[in-house]
Parts: structure tokens; sequence; C-alpha cells
């Protein structure tokens, strides 16, 4: 709802010919030109926790951040610190925890946190601005799929279950640090995979699940989806934990949204829709490539510690849909 006031807003304003990518497509950041060579990537996103530790908290919201650049084929160069703590309950300690664990993977990018805002509100908050840079000759959109595309998937699914568990006390301690290293892996991949000519759309998954951000790939680029279930990668655990009803509301209420769009095989029943539309929060990059740059993009993932990549579908001619087989 809230995109389409933004459109209808964004309609009667002119704007500039720099602004390569806006909201047209429900992409990953914004876009603005700078000259030949340079485009500036600017993203934001931060929300509640969804682990008790503050460190880890701290990670995963700002790995979740900088995803956003990396999914667009950029670099980050800095960040901006969005911080709402609830100053009365908790303690200066845990809140530095917080604040720590977002300077830990901005480190490991390789980038500072170079200011930002801080707010006393109810809830822990905590998230970033990312600043990027991309050659707008490599920037990806996730509207350039083409016929015939493979679509790779980077990450493993499964954050959303890991998280409904977790608030259930049933969550493994390994399965909880697999839970973390997913979700605090920067998707660095993203700005070398934009350089291979065989790459043409590229986005992360995230909020949507698995089927609801392909379906922007495939509505953006005028094309039907079609995804290999026995492919898609799973964490640990999850499948069983999803069987077991350790689901998201936010999965169920993804399926409302866009299921008009998507058609599932009959053999596949609610724990396998349930992980299609799973919410991850700092998931894989969803890239699809010409059937010639597949090993190349393997390669690439896994050349960056993403052994668990997969060829999960392809891209075809017809009308936007997803179709899981």
């Amino acid at each position: 709802m809230l995109a389409d006031i933004l459109a209808e807003t964004r309609a009667a304003v002119l704007l500039p010919k720099e602004l390569l990518v806006g909201i047209e497509t429900s992409d990953d950041a914004a876009v603005y030109q700078l000259n030949a060579r340079q485009a500036v990537v600017a993203t934001t996103d931060f929300f509640m926790p969804i682990v008790d530790d503050p460190f880890d908290f701290g990670r995963i919201a700002a790995a979740n951040a900088l995803s956003d650049v990396y999914a667009m084929g950029g670099r980050p160069i800095f960040a901006l610190a969005l911080v709402g703590m609830p100053m009365a309950v908790l303690s200066a300690e845990v809140i530095r925890r917080v604040l720590a664990g977002g300077e830990a993977v901005c480190h490991a990018a390789g980038i500072p946190i170079a200011g930002g805002h801080t707010i006393d509100s109810v809830e822990p908050i905590y998230g970033l601005v990312g600043i990027g840079l991309v050659d707008p000759d490599h920037l990806k959109r996730n509207s350039d799929g083409r016929a015939g595309d493979v679509v790779v998937l980077g990450k493993a699914l499964g954050i959303g279950v890991y998280s409904a568990a977790l608030k259930k006390d049933r969550l493994s301690p390994e399965h909880y640090a697999a839970m973390v290293q997913s979700a605090t892996q920067l998707n660095t991949p993203g700005a070398t995979l934009a350089t291979l000519p065989g790459v043409h759309a590229m986005t992360d998954v995230t909020g949507f699940g698995l089927l609801g951000h392909l379906l922007e790939i495939a509505r953006g680029s005028g094309l039907s989806a079609t995804v290999e279930w026995s492919q898609v990668p799973l964490l640990p655990g999850v499948a069983a934990l999803a069987a077991e009803g350790c689901v998201t509301g936010a999965s169920r209420r993804n399926f409302e949204a866009y299921g008009a769009d998507v058609r599932l095989s009959p053999d596949l029943g609610p724990t396998e829709r349930a992980l299609l539309t799973d919410p991850q929060t700092s998931g894989g990059l969803l890239v699809t490539c010409a059937p010639e740059a597949v090993e190349t993009v393997l390669a690439t993932f896994a050349a960056e510690g993403f052994e668990r990549a997969s060829v999960i579908g392809r891209l075809e001619a017809g009308a936007a849909s997803v179709v899981v087989r």
C-alpha cells in the first residue's frame, strides 16, 4: 500500500534523467548516476530483534541492510546507523553490543559507519543506510531477465522458520548457529557477478520470500519463471520445523498477497508453500543468467564461501507468473 502511495506521489514529480533506478519495479536500492563510470547506490533497512543476543542482532541487521547494495551490483563505501532504543529498559551495555555487532559487519565489508541518528523508542530498532558505488554499465536491476535465463539462488532458505522456532523455544544451538551464520554472511559476490556479461538480472531474497522476489523479476522482465522445488536449497532442519508449525505469519500473508500469480504442483503441500514464501532476513542473491554463464556464476559464489548456491529454475516467455514443480 505504501509503495502505491509513493508511486502516485512520484508520478507528479519531474524526475532527473540521472535517477537510473527508483521505485518502479520494487528494486533493491535507488541508483543515481554521477558520471559515465560512477553511480551512487542508496538504500536503507532496519527492524526489531529476531534473535536474543544483542551483538548478533546488530550483525544481522547490518548485513541485511548492506545486501541491497550488493544486489544492485555495487560495492558499499560507507553507512549511517539508524538506532531506536528504549533507554529506560535496556542497559547501556546491551545497546553498545548492538552497535558493536553492526560495526563488526561493516568492518568485514571494509566500510565505516560514518554517522547516523538515534531516538528513544518503545521497542529496539537497528539498521543502516547503506551507500555504495556501481559502474552504470554493470548495474543490475530486478527487471532485466531474459527468456531462457537460468535462475540461481545464492543462500539456502529458512531464516523465517528458524526465527519462529526460536520464539517457541524449539531452535537447537546448532540451528541457531546456522541461522546467524547465514544471516550475517555478506552478499559480496554481487559486485563480481554484476561484471559478468552473461548475468542479466539480480535481486536478493528478503521479506517477500523466494516466490515474492522471483515474481518481481518475472513481472519486471515480462516473463514467466519456473522453479524446481527439489533443487531449492534449505537450511538444516527447516523442513521438519516448518512441518511442525514453526512458520511465520508473514509467510501466510506473503502468499495471500501474490499467490494469484503462483502455480504450485499438486505434489507440494502447506510445508513447501511455507518455505517458498518464508521471509528471509539477509537472504541470498537471486540471479538470472544465460545458460553458458552458469558455471562461472556458481564458481563466483563458491569462491566467496557460498557453497549452497544452486540452480533452481529458469525464465521463459509467458505471462508474468511463477510455476513451482
